[in-house]
């Protein structure tokens, strides 16, 4: 504002002398030299103004002649000029040989912003027009560069970026270029996506964020703190097809590139995570750099499940979901069920073609994807309304499953099913307001502990075939003839004694298998398909009511549940030995025919020892297996033994499961190995963790003495009497999700010494512990009670 622009003199002048008399320490002396201490100043030097995109060979032209001068600023300020440049960037680092704008509109654009050219760089683009037109006439006749370059291909030369990336990047003053110049970048770039279609317009525009990611030193604090932020907001306002196409592209990336950018967004997360304070009134839903790199995560994770190890076929066949009556009068009073709401199928996997249970072995575990600290931050009350209600205003994280840890999830879907189990309830009201009658709002079961699987197996048929709804309703158990008052610990100790009846080998449900400790369905069993329903119904209303069962399938049988058939690398987890011969099979170099003499007609056992033959093709019993045929053997045999032999076994399973658990987001949030976690539990059981968390009551401390020897002899116990000790205090000898650390069990004095056992009400996880005057009277007393225990009475 201080300075003279110029002087007092009229701005036109009729020739140059007034101009210099005037300003002659800016044009010289009359005889039109510089003075000498100017050719000091300001020596001459190359600023290569005419570059407007960058080639790997014009960046080390231009760095061969920096070094020569031991002068980097003229490559720093090109540097700083084309990657600050959506128009430059786009262009530069081409495959091709079309260094220049494939359309008249973007000459134009090119043109306008660059209105200072002086006249040679005028003449320059009007013959680069002339050229472009020419090879944009061509490309007219090929078609336009996205269908030229396909679903996949980019024109930008990546192996030509990270070339130059590691020449330049070794120099601290060239990387403070590209920082500053992704800085420079990132608003224009926000604009042009946000109001512009870009990318609908020129299909090129995603080289930017191709030759942008491929910067190494997008991790360092300082692009975290100032770039990245901006830059993740960009990418995550792409169009759907430009996210899926970067996807694609990264997914034929190496493991190491991918997991330099999973680490740059993981990073990105949990520097801004730590660096704010969130509550209540200031979620992480709401922080905008989080969110985005959340987004910008996402297309790594699919990039890594499509370069893994894919299996889009072998689907299991969905079933029609069955429908309630209530619903017709749903609609007549205006209600709709929340737990419909939300997205089911992210749209970028809908776009991708590929879910991640398609992908047995990604290229990086899942479990690397998890960000613990925005998991330790996140309201999951809050972010579950955000999925079910809000989703189109309101960020969830659940949407982006892949980064939460299987306890936070597992949270999520306990909101899921305490709410559909509220207005199941609501519904119920409402029932009896129209229809003058009183209905129970809850799924009570009242049973026989010596009959339990028919009382059990009557009333949850009967409910399934005129309501399935009602296997929604919160659960309540009675045993008959005990007092026990169902508040979660009955309902446990119910689900385990039907699963112990059910897989008892008397009955021939299922066989065990003595060297995998695992179930897998019998194919010769007798009994009918209400019983499998009813193990599936019990599998469901345990999930739904947030109980853990002691069942011991092998992991294919949650992956069938989740919509996945089994295949012979199936066979490895549930049926080892046979899973070892068909691979030697599959490996023998021999004359396979000669040598092992086999045919596509295999043989079983039934369920009393008989022989059974099956043909795994129309007169199998002929067709010799042989080097050409043996991978089909294989893939049929394995085929037969977990999907075709227990079919009908299976889909009744199947059926009774989804009937409680068809309405839940359980598939869209879990992994089959999560599944197996949040129905089983964790056989790992750290007792450490469990005392840290314990709280005391009645007087009770962690300090006070009987506490003391009490967690002494806990710890002093061996593996099963703690896991008697387990079943006795919580109705489960499982961890639940998360470990011991996340279940919290109460100690409560329940009066002076005395002879009396120690008792607990599992509902809520509380063990009533008398004071006993002696550590060996509180081992004896303990020990016998975690033995002995069976049954529920009033205290």
């Amino acid at each position: 504002m201080n300075a003279k622009l110029c002087g007092r003199h009229s701005a036109a002048f009729p020739d140059n002398s007034s101009a210099k008399e005037t300003h002659p320490a800016l044009l010289g002396d009359r005889h039109g030299k510089m003075p000498d201490h100017e050719d000091n100043l300001f020596p001459p030097r190359e600023d290569f103004r005419e570059v407007h995109y960058l080639t790997e060979e014009k960046v080390y032209e231009i760095l061969s002649i920096c070094e020569g001068k031991k002068d980097y600023s003229p490559l720093i300020r090109v540097i700083g000029r084309i990657f600050s440049s959506a128009d430059g960037l786009v262009r530069s680092f081409r495959k091709d040989k079309e260094q220049h704008p494939n359309t008249k509109e973007q000459r134009k654009t090119h043109q306008a912003k660059d209105e200072d050219k002086d006249e040679d760089d005028k003449e320059r683009t009007t013959a680069m027009e002339q050229e472009s037109e020419a090879s944009a006439s061509m490309e007219g006749a090929t078609g336009s560069t996205e269908n030229r370059l396909g679903p996949v291909e980019v024109s930008v030369d990546i192996e030509a970026v990270r070339r130059v990336y590691d020449r330049l990047l070794s120099n601290e003053k060239m990387e403070s270029a590209f920082l500053n110049a992704l800085v420079y970048l990132t608003p224009n770039v926000e604009l042009d996506l946000t109001y512009l279609d870009v990318y609908d317009t020129n299909p090129d525009y995603l080289n930017i964020f191709v030759i942008v990611m491929e910067n190494s030193s997008l991790h360092s604090p300082e692009y975290l703190e100032m770039a990245m932020p901006l830059f993740c907001k960009c990418m995550s306002k792409l169009p759907l097809p430009a996210l899926a196409k970067l996807t694609r592209l990264w997914s034929r990336y190496s493991v190491e590139h991918i997991r330099r950018m999973m680490e740059t967004f993981q990073q990105l997360i949990t520097y801004t995570v730590i660096s704010n304070e969130y509550d209540s009134d200031s979620l992480v839903n709401d922080d905008a750099c989080v969110v985005a790199a959340a987004k910008c995560l996402k297309l790594v994770f699919y990039a890594n499940v499509l370069g893994g190890d894919l299996d889009t076929g072998h689907n299991e066949e969905e079933e029609p979901a069955s429908e309630s009556s209530e619903l017709t009068l749903q609609e007549l009073l205006g209600e709709e069920r929340s737990n419909k709401k939300g997205p089911r199928v992210d749209p970028l996997e809908k776009e991708l073609g590929v879910r991640t249970l398609d992908c047995r072995r990604p290229l990086i575990p899942f479990e690397e994807f998890v960000n613990e600290p925005l998991n330790d931050v996140l309201e999951m009350d809050k972010d579950f309304t955000f999925f079910k209600v809000d989703s189109e205003s309101k960020f969830s994280f659940q949407s982006c499953p892949f980064i939460l840890n299987a306890c936070t999830k597992s949270l999520g879907l306990y909101y899921d099913n305490r709410i559909s189990m509220y207005s199941e309830r609501r519904i119920t009201a409402l029932y009896s307001l129209v229809q003058g009658q009183q209905l129970n709002p809850y799924l009570r079961l009242k049973v026989r502990r010596d009959h339990i699987i028919d009382d059990a197996l009557v009333r949850l048929e009967m409910i399934s075939m005129e309501n399935p709804a009602d296997l929604r309703k919160q659960l309540f158990v009675e045993f008959e003839g005990e007092q026990g008052v169902d508040e979660g610990g009955v309902s446990k100790e119910f689900f385990q004694l039907v699963l112990e009846e059910m897989f008892n080998p008397d009955i021939g449900m299922f066989t065990y298998d003595e060297s995998t400790k695992l179930f897998w369905y019998n194919p010769s069993s007798l009994e009918n398909e209400a019983q499998f329903t009813l193990i599936g119904i019990v599998l469901g209303l345990a999930i739904y009511n947030n109980c853990i069962l002691d069942v011991h399938f092998p992991m294919v049988v949650y992956r069938k549940l989740m919509g996945k058939k089994g295949t012979y690398l199936d066979l490895a987890d549930s049926h080892p030995v046979l899973y070892q011969s068909l691979k030697e099979l599959l490996d023998y170099e021999g004359d396979v025919e000669e040598d092992m003499m086999i045919t596509f007609q295999i043989s079983q056992t039934d369920l009393f020892g008989d022989p059974i033959t099956y043909d795994l093709k129309e007169n199998g019993d002929k067709i010799p297996v042989n080097e050409d045929n043996r991978a089909e053997f294989v893939s049929l045999y394995g085929d037969y033994i977990l999907n075709k032999s227990v079919e009908r076994q299976f889909k009744a399973f199947r059926r009774g499961f989804q009937m409680v658990t068809n309405e839940s987001p359980l598939s869209c949030l879990f992994r089959p190995e999560e599944v197996e976690l949040l129905i089983c539990g964790s056989r790992n059981l750290d007792f450490q963790a469990l005392e840290e968390t314990t709280e005391y009551d009645g007087g009770y401390s962690k300090d006070c003495r009987i506490i003391k020897d009490f967690w002494e002899t806990v710890h002093s116990f061996g593996e099963e009497d703690k896991r008697l000790f387990l079943q006795f205090t919580t109705g489960t000898d499982r961890a639940p999700v998360g470990g011991l650390g996340k279940l919290k069990m109460i100690i409560a004095k329940n009066g002076p010494d005395t002879d009396r056992l120690p008792t607990s009400h599992t509902c809520f996880n509380a063990l009533l512990l008398p004071e006993y005057d002696s550590k060996e009277k509180l081992k004896e007393r303990l020990l016998k009670a975690i033995t002995y225990a069976k049954g529920f009475g009033m205290l």
